[in-house]
């Protein structure tokens, strides 16, 4: 038998093809087998760039099973690359049933860098990005959607989803009557001739929405931002240990360990520290 071959997770472009890597060029024309979400899509990208690697699909109703398969495969020595439609594979996309059975197996995994639309977009925003939390898509039915959206009232950094051209409208309204006026930013068409960002409130992107039909195609990234220091209710808690610490360090170092400690914004801890002192 062979040397157990390398499974490559291997991102494409999310709209523009020059954003493909040459890495990412070389490693698909050099593996044995391309996995990819749905062959035909893929078949283009390929084409264009003149990649003649056979291919296999893997998806969400067939990954077990391409799974059993394929690491037989890599470990009789013929090597995988793993692409999804577009973007990085697994964010979103089938893959991590192939991987995490790669990693128990032994069978080396090698990832390459390169498009996300949900980096790509977060990058461009302008809403906070030190801290932020990637949650996929938001659920389908309005109840638990607003759940969802819910736990974002005291949240503290950038939240991303993806959402479907079929239920922006709604999410955008939910988001408008759960968060209020909070800031979001909805991103579509990311590295596309047509590229577009709209930021403001909720009521801001449902008028753009709700201009033209167009307005609602393509596939969208929604970024909600963090929740504004007067959104923010400080835990009792919170305010017992801020007192506490004040008694032996400055109120500004006690507000940095408290916000720490609570993910609160020290901001608020320092400014409430003021208030109780006044």
């Amino acid at each position: 038998m062979t040397d157990t071959a390398t499974l490559y997770i291997v991102p494409t472009p999310i709209g523009n093809l020059d954003d493909i890597s040459a890495r990412a060029i070389r490693i698909l024309s050099e593996v044995n087998w391309i996995a990819a979400e749905d062959t035909r899509h893929s078949a283009r990208l390929l084409q264009h760039f003149s990649i003649g690697t056979k291919t296999l699909s893997l998806h969400e109703h067939n990954e077990d099973k391409r799974t059993a398969m394929l690491c037989e495969r890599l470990k009789g020595g013929e090597s995988v690359a793993l692409i999804s439609d577009a973007g990085t594979p697994l964010i979103s996309d089938p893959g991590f049933v192939l991987v995490r059975k790669c990693r128990e197996q032994g069978i080396p995994v090698s990832a390459l860098p390169g498009p996300c639309a949900a980096i790509t977009a977060l990058s461009a925003s302008g809403l906070p990005t030190d801290k932020f939390i990637f949650e996929g898509f938001l659920p389908v039915k309005t109840q638990a959607r607003e759940g969802v959206l819910s736990s974002l009232l005291d949240r503290t950094f950038t939240t991303v989803y993806y959402e479907a051209p079929r239920r922006i409208l709604d999410t955008v309204t939910d988001i408008q009557r759960v968060l209020g006026e909070r800031q979001i930013v909805v991103a579509k068409e990311l590295t596309k001739a047509f590229e577009t960002y709209v930021s403001g409130s909720a009521q801001n992107v449902l008028d753009y929405l709700n201009a033209e039909p167009a307005h609602q195609k393509g596939e969208f990234v929604v970024m909600i931002g963090p929740a504004q220091i007067s959104e923010q209710a400080i835990p009792s808690e919170a305010m017992s240990l801020l007192n506490t610490l004040c008694e032996h360090m400055p109120l500004k170092m006690a507000a940095a360990v408290v916000a720490s400690h609570y993910d609160l914004k020290k901001n608020a801890l320092y400014q409430a520290g003021l208030d109780a002192k006044a």
